[in-house]
């Protein structure tokens, strides 16, 4: 499952930095695809929208960093556990119940971002 943001944020930003994906923003900013991944011109969402990468998407929370959850692999590929949480001050970065994926799936999910 993807990670989300809870309304305890103190908006230190240190999990920023921290995403292999770029998954994570500060909030009231725009996201794109293409933000810190190898995709570029039309892509395909796991939703089969088409969706330019470079297209600003709206922001999910305007008031705290937030994780864009079809970018956010919980840092499987990358690191053994979920580098947002592993920095995160108050213990804000959890899992998203909304969002349930198994391994595979983010594991797909990050090749697909990372061509």
């Amino acid at each position: 499952m993807a990670i989300i943001i809870t309304d305890e944020c103190i908006n230190c930003g240190a999990c920023e930095p921290e995403c292999p994906n770029n998954a994570i923003y500060e909030g009231g900013i725009e996201w794109k695809y293409s933000d810190g991944t190898t995709l570029m011109g039309k892509i395909q969402s796991k939703d089969g929208k088409e969706i330019i990468a470079d297209d600003d998407q709206e922001p999910i929370n305007m008031d705290i960093y937030y994780i864009a959850p079809n970018k956010c692999t919980e840092c499987i590929g990358f690191h053994d556990e979920p580098q947002c949480a592993a920095v995160c001050p108050v213990d804000c970065c959890v899992d998203d119940p909304d969002n349930i994926e198994t391994e595979q799936d983010l594991m797909d999910k990050k090749d697909f971002l990372h061509l």
